[in-house]
């Protein structure tokens, strides 16, 4: 149904997240990371999603196809990336980022 959705604030401990939608087809998140900081290393069995880097500077760390180990894939404002499903990842904030996310809706996975 159209109208006004909840925002959720959730604490991390690399900073925290601002899920601002979330429906059975798509997910809605900005991620606020703290300069120094990483997320855990990733990886989606079903989860498809895209990062656009709003504000900071940060590595996107991705083990792409025929690779054996993660590589730096360095993210400047105004960038994105397409993590499919299978893919080994994690971000690290050099200076505080804001990243925008959208995703399919599989949180958990």
């Amino acid at each position: 149904m159209s109208g006004r959705v909840d925002v959720r604030h959730v604490p991390k401990p690399w900073g925290h997240e601002t899920i601002w939608a979330h429906t059975d087809r798509y997910v809605g998140k900005i991620l606020h990371i703290k300069a120094g900081q990483a997320l855990s290393v990733q990886y989606h069995e079903r989860k498809d999603e895209t990062v656009y880097l709003l504000r900071g500077d940060m590595k996107y760390w991705v083990q792409l196809p025929g690779d054996t180990e993660l590589r730096d894939q360095a993210l400047s404002v105004g960038q994105a990336f397409r993590i499919t499903p299978g893919t080994i990842h994690y971000m690290e904030a050099v200076t505080d980022c804001d990243v925008l996310e959208a995703s399919t809706p599989e949180l958990d996975d």
